[in-house]
């Protein structure tokens, strides 16, 4: 088998920091070359800080023939750019025959390629961030624990959420962006799809933040959870069949959701179309926008009176300390309506220097054992350090780095296109999780 010495890392965004440092860290001991290939030449450099073994590359990913003029010089390549960029990515990997990692959502363009991967011995690693990465390798081994016990698993609720620390946490959205922030804008669109007692459930993403579950976490407090896309396609990744309910979710503090729900209804997070905007139009008109004509009555006026019929709760601080009803001026030529608000929350939703980040994870496994029903709560909740190196970059990269490290050293020995659901990949993954100070812990209760 080839030995595998070089990396290179498209992109040196805000979730590639640790990456980036756990590989420029061991390739001291293995001999690696790390190059590092991002638009942003200073970031990159920054990151890699000069380091002996690492290279860094200005790249426009749009440059075809410089992107395949890199990936030819390299035996292993990560790719920490945007997830619908990861097809284009794995053509030219599939081309050179070069393996590729990533934390995004596996694809149906990928799985097509599946035969030919598998053909040319390659592997192709997909779902290796915090959610989803960390979430399949936790929740598979306690799967294992249950199930290998003579368990029978009833059911299986999992909940994550990048949220900022409780002390850092100082305004009324008790929230702030720890990620892309488009993401988080265009979070739950599409239709949510779950099983709950045998039954298919589905909720349109104009109800998506009006039906949460309330979820308290030890030692968190309370939280909310919005679901996720599509939770029954687990039953089969996660080795349950059988199981009677099912449901992945977001984590937000009490109240996000609610207040969230009324971007949603407004039409705020639409992101189909561009509205007239001739660079001089206010936040105040902006929001106008989309509340109905009066002749009389003041924007913040129509405003409380739309959000009276989506909640009987006080929120409109929450509007009101945005800036919705300023006279502040969109500079934005060209924006959909989810661009403007976007715009307007990475001002008022941005980490601080000083800011710590927190990630939060929670699992639920309702299970028969011994004829005893019983309750198995699983969770984990990681800091991060400042607004650089945060619990986000850390929980998205070090499942990443751990693979492509065991990839390298040949402790990974399967080829393929492949998530971490499986005991060749979760099981040491999460032994080098561990070594590294991300454990989970554990609560296990008797129902009946």
């Amino acid at each position: 088998m080839k030995q595998l010495k070089s990396i290179l890392i498209l992109g040196a965004g805000l979730s590639s920091t640790t990456l980036i440092r756990f590989l420029i860290k061991n390739s001291e001991k293995y001999d690696w070359t790390i190059t590092v290939a991002d638009k942003d030449i200073d970031t990159a450099k920054r990151k890699t800080n000069n380091h002996k073994n690492s290279e860094v590359i200005k790249i426009d990913i749009n440059d075809s023939k410089l992107l395949s003029e890199v990936v030819k010089k390299t035996d292993v390549v990560v790719s920490m750019l945007p997830a619908f960029m990861h097809p284009k990515i794995a053509k030219i990997c599939l081309k050179y025959d070069k393996h590729l990692a990533t934390a995004s959502y596996l694809s149906d363009e990928i799985i097509q390629m599946s035969s030919e991967i598998k053909r040319k011995n390659l592997l192709f690693l997909n779902e290796l961030g915090v959610d989803p990465g960390l979430d399949h390798i936790s929740a598979m081994i306690i799967i294992d624990k249950i199930t290998n016990s003579g368990g029978t698993i009833l059911s299986f609720r999992s909940d994550t959420g990048g949220l900022i620390a409780p002390e850092f946490d100082d305004n009324p959205w008790n929230y702030k962006f720890t990620w892309n922030p488009r993401n988080v804008i265009l979070a739950g669109y599409g239709t949510a799809k779950y099983q709950e007692e045998d039954q298919v459930k589905y909720i349109p993403y104009s109800q998506i933040f009006n039906r949460v579950a309330k979820t308290t976490i030890k030692e968190l407090g309370n939280f909310e959870a919005y679901a996720n896309r599509d939770s029954i396609k687990y039953i089969e990744k996660y080795n349950l069949k059988g199981i009677k309910s099912i449901i992945r979710g977001t984590l937000r503090k009490e109240g996000f959701c609610e207040a969230w729900n009324i971007f949603v209804q407004l039409g705020m997070t639409d992101d189909s179309y561009d509205i007239i905007n001739n660079n001089n139009t206010s936040l105040r008109e902006f929001t106008n926008k989309f509340l109905a004509y009066h002749k009389t009555e003041s924007v913040e006026k129509k405003f409380k009176a739309f959000i009276k019929r989506y909640t009987s709760n006080n929120i409109y601080n929450k509007f009101e300390w945005l800036g919705l009803f300023s006279d502040k001026i969109i500079p934005l030529k060209h924006a959909t309506p989810a661009g403007v608000l976007q715009w307007l929350l990475q001002d008022k939703w941005h980490l601080n220097s000083e800011d710590k980040d927190m990630i939060v994870m929670q699992h639920q496994f309702v299970y028969k054992q011994n004829r005893t029903t019983k309750k198995l709560i699983s969770w984990i909740s990681v800091k991060g350090e400042d607004s650089e190196n945060t619990a986000m970059a850390l929980t998205v990269g070090m499942p990443l780095a751990i693979a492509v490290k065991l990839l390298m050293t040949n402790k990974i020995k399967i080829r393929g296109v492949h998530i971490p659901t499986i005991p060749e990949l979760y099981k040491p993954i999460m032994k080098e999780l561990n070594n590294e100070g991300l454990f989970f812990r554990e609560e296990i209760t008797n129902i009946s």
